[in-house]
């Protein structure tokens, strides 16, 4: 499956912006999803993931209540919904994919097969 990920750009911090992973193929209903951020001079992040179904999510404690991973499998996309947006949130943000087991989602960046090609998100204080 290929992935392009859209939607990054300049917010104020408090605010909110909504990142797109769209994907092409006709099996990204069995796909676990995941989003990852890499920051200048760090390393790759892991931000969410959900399952194939979407019935399953799971978030890094530092974006949890904040973002929201969803999917829409109807139109092949994924999105990260993100808000209170902080001045530490500015990264790159990676969507990833990987053929999924029903209900599993994955946080480890190994496990994901397929890879977008980042859209930078960066937030002013």
């Amino acid at each position: 499956v290929q992935l392009q990920a859209s939607g990054g750009g300049l917010v104020q911090a408090g605010g909110s912006l909504r990142l797109s992973c769209a994907a092409s193929g006709r099996t990204f209903s069995t796909y676990a999803m995941g989003w990852f951020r890499q920051a200048q001079g760090k390393e790759r992040e892991f931000i969410a993931a959900i399952s194939w179904s979407g019935a399953s999510t799971y978030y890094a404690d530092s974006v949890k209540g904040r973002f929201t991973i969803s999917r829409d499998n109807a139109k092949n996309t994924v999105y990260l919904q993100m808000n209170s947006l902080k001045p530490e949130d500015t990264a790159v943000y990676y969507c990833a994919a990987r053929a999924g087991v029903s209900g599993t989602y994955y946080v480890a960046d190994y496990e994901y097969t397929s890879w977008g090609q980042g859209t930078q998100v960066t937030v002013s204080s």
